[in-house]
């Protein structure tokens, strides 16, 4: 798509080779497209395109007559929007559309990341301070990274459960039953006990005091960084396609490997992903935000869409008829046996 490589697409039937029962695609590729086509890719409907076998061989029932091959390759060098073909359907014959035409561009969609902001409530409680004993952070403060010195290595596990009650016992003495709607707010009273108690905590140990005392809560106060920017809530993240605006050139400004980034893309798509994101994600959620930076972009050829073609239901009264039907015949296969 991003090299205009793709000239068409040939949708063919079901059951057409002997280890699959799959419906199966041609794709036309190309670097030397002729002019009329450049920019274009063809989808060609060939589904309804073919005739029974008189025996099958496994998953292979259908089969393509030299008269279907003929109309497929017609088809592709009429290079038509909204192409007709005559097809059997249900033993009629109908006159359908099986070829269309689109810009490259169609195919493509924008995958972005919608954040929204992270709250929390935090409170001292028996059943969240047993989850503190779960966290990573604080089991490592009593074991030991020595190897050789057998008593070295009791002494440190020791020591770090000793540290590991101490931390319990100045968290204790925090109000149990107070239950703070702001992080920063329960950060300086957290502080504070700490402080009282003699204690200097690495940052893992009190993220984990965080992780294991705070709870999600639509009420609390936003977390924010150090700069002030709202933190995203992780259980709350979601992705949303997003159509490549209708002006926007291929091929696209792309980075690729572990460091590439999407940079000038996001320049080009910026406002196009905002108006989506205004228009419709912030009526349902209106503290959500766009991360750019998680921004992917990727291809799709939803073919069967395209030519999707509505039966509309069967009359009730038919169905209704029919089931009668039916319910006779059962009956009197019932008297029989009876």
């Amino acid at each position: 798509m991003e090299n205009d490589w793709l000239e068409a697409v040939v949708a063919l039937p079901d059951q057409m080779f002997y280890n699959t029962g799959i419906f199966t695609y041609i794709w036309l590729v190309t670097n030397k497209k002729a002019d009329h086509r450049k920019g274009k890719v063809q989808l060609i409907d060939g589904t309804k395109h073919y005739q029974k076998m008189k025996k099958s061989l496994g998953n292979k029932r259908n089969e393509l007559s030299p008269a279907h091959i003929t109309e497929l390759v017609r088809l592709y060098g009429d290079f038509q929007h909204n192409g007709i073909s005559e097809v059997e359907t249900d033993g009629q014959i109908e006159q359908r559309v099986c070829s269309k035409i689109f810009d490259n561009r169609e195919f493509g969609f924008l995958k972005i990341t919608v954040e929204r902001p992270l709250r929390l409530n935090f409170q001292v409680s028996e059943e969240r301070l047993a989850r503190l004993w779960e966290q990573t952070a604080f089991q490592n403060l009593a074991t030991t990274k020595k190897r050789k010195d057998e008593k070295v290595q009791q002494l440190e596990i020791l020591e770090g459960k000793n540290l590991q009650e101490q931390i319990i016992d100045a968290l204790k003495n925090m109000q149990s039953n107070k239950l703070y709607l702001s992080r920063t707010e329960f950060e300086t009273d957290l502080n504070k006990v700490l402080k009282n108690a003699g204690l200097t905590l690495k940052a893992p140990v009190k993220k984990a005091i965080l992780a294991a005392l705070g709870e999600t809560d639509p009420e609390a106060e936003i977390c924010t960084d150090a700069k002030g920017n709202p933190e995203p809530d992780s259980n709350l993240r979601d992705t949303e396609i997003v159509p490549l605006p209708d002006d926007i050139p291929l091929p696209l400004p792309l980075e690729y490997g572990e460091k590439a980034s999407v940079n000038e893309l996001i320049k080009l798509v910026e406002n196009h992903c905002q108006e989506y994101l205004e228009k419709e994600v912030l009526p349902h959620v209106p503290d959500a935000w766009i991360d750019f930076d998680k921004t992917k972009v990727g291809y799709e050829i939803p073919l069967n869409r395209h030519f999707y073609v509505y039966q509309p239901p069967r009359n009730l009264d038919a169905i209704e008829d029919d089931i009668k039907s039916l319910e006779t015949d059962i009956m009197a296969m019932l008297g029989e046996i009876v």
